[in-house]
């Protein structure tokens, strides 16, 4: 019977004993086996970002060979173009963004001459008597 149990379980004794409340077996080794079994899967880690790592430099050097013979422009180039052309393009437009008042500009009180001023100075000298006689 014992025979038939042990092939009906495929020889999984022990592990019956401990599921039943037998006492656990303690491996004296099982820190140092643990400690190894974490060093060797960091060890595969590191082995498997650096072999991705140069598969991802081969990659860009294929990439940059394409774009060297086609003159195409990596995306962050494109977008810095871009981005450039935008700055350019409304630096004398009306809706740009308005840039921050540097400190000491406008902090004294001066008088602003009106428009009709500026207008008086390049006016001709009989002109200029007509409009100042009002």
């Amino acid at each position: 019977m014992n025979f038939v149990m042990k092939q009906a379980l495929g020889g999984a004794t022990k592990d019956m004993g401990k599921m039943l409340g037998g006492e656990e077996e303690k491996d004296p080794d099982a820190d140092r086996k643990e400690e190894e079994r974490q060093e060797a899967l960091r060890q595969q880690e590191e082995e498997r970002k650096a072999k991705y790592a140069k598969m991802e430099a081969e990659r860009e050097s294929v990439r940059q060979g394409i774009r060297d013979k086609y003159g195409i422009k990596k995306k962050e180039e494109k977008e810095a173009e871009a981005q450039a052309a935008m700055e350019q393009a409304s630096e004398g437009s009306l809706t740009r963004p308005k840039k921050a008042i540097p400190a000491g500009c406008g902090d004294e009180e001066e008088e602003e001459e009106s428009i009709v001023d500026t207008v008086m100075k390049f006016l001709p000298g009989p002109l200029q008597d007509m409009f100042n006689k009002k």
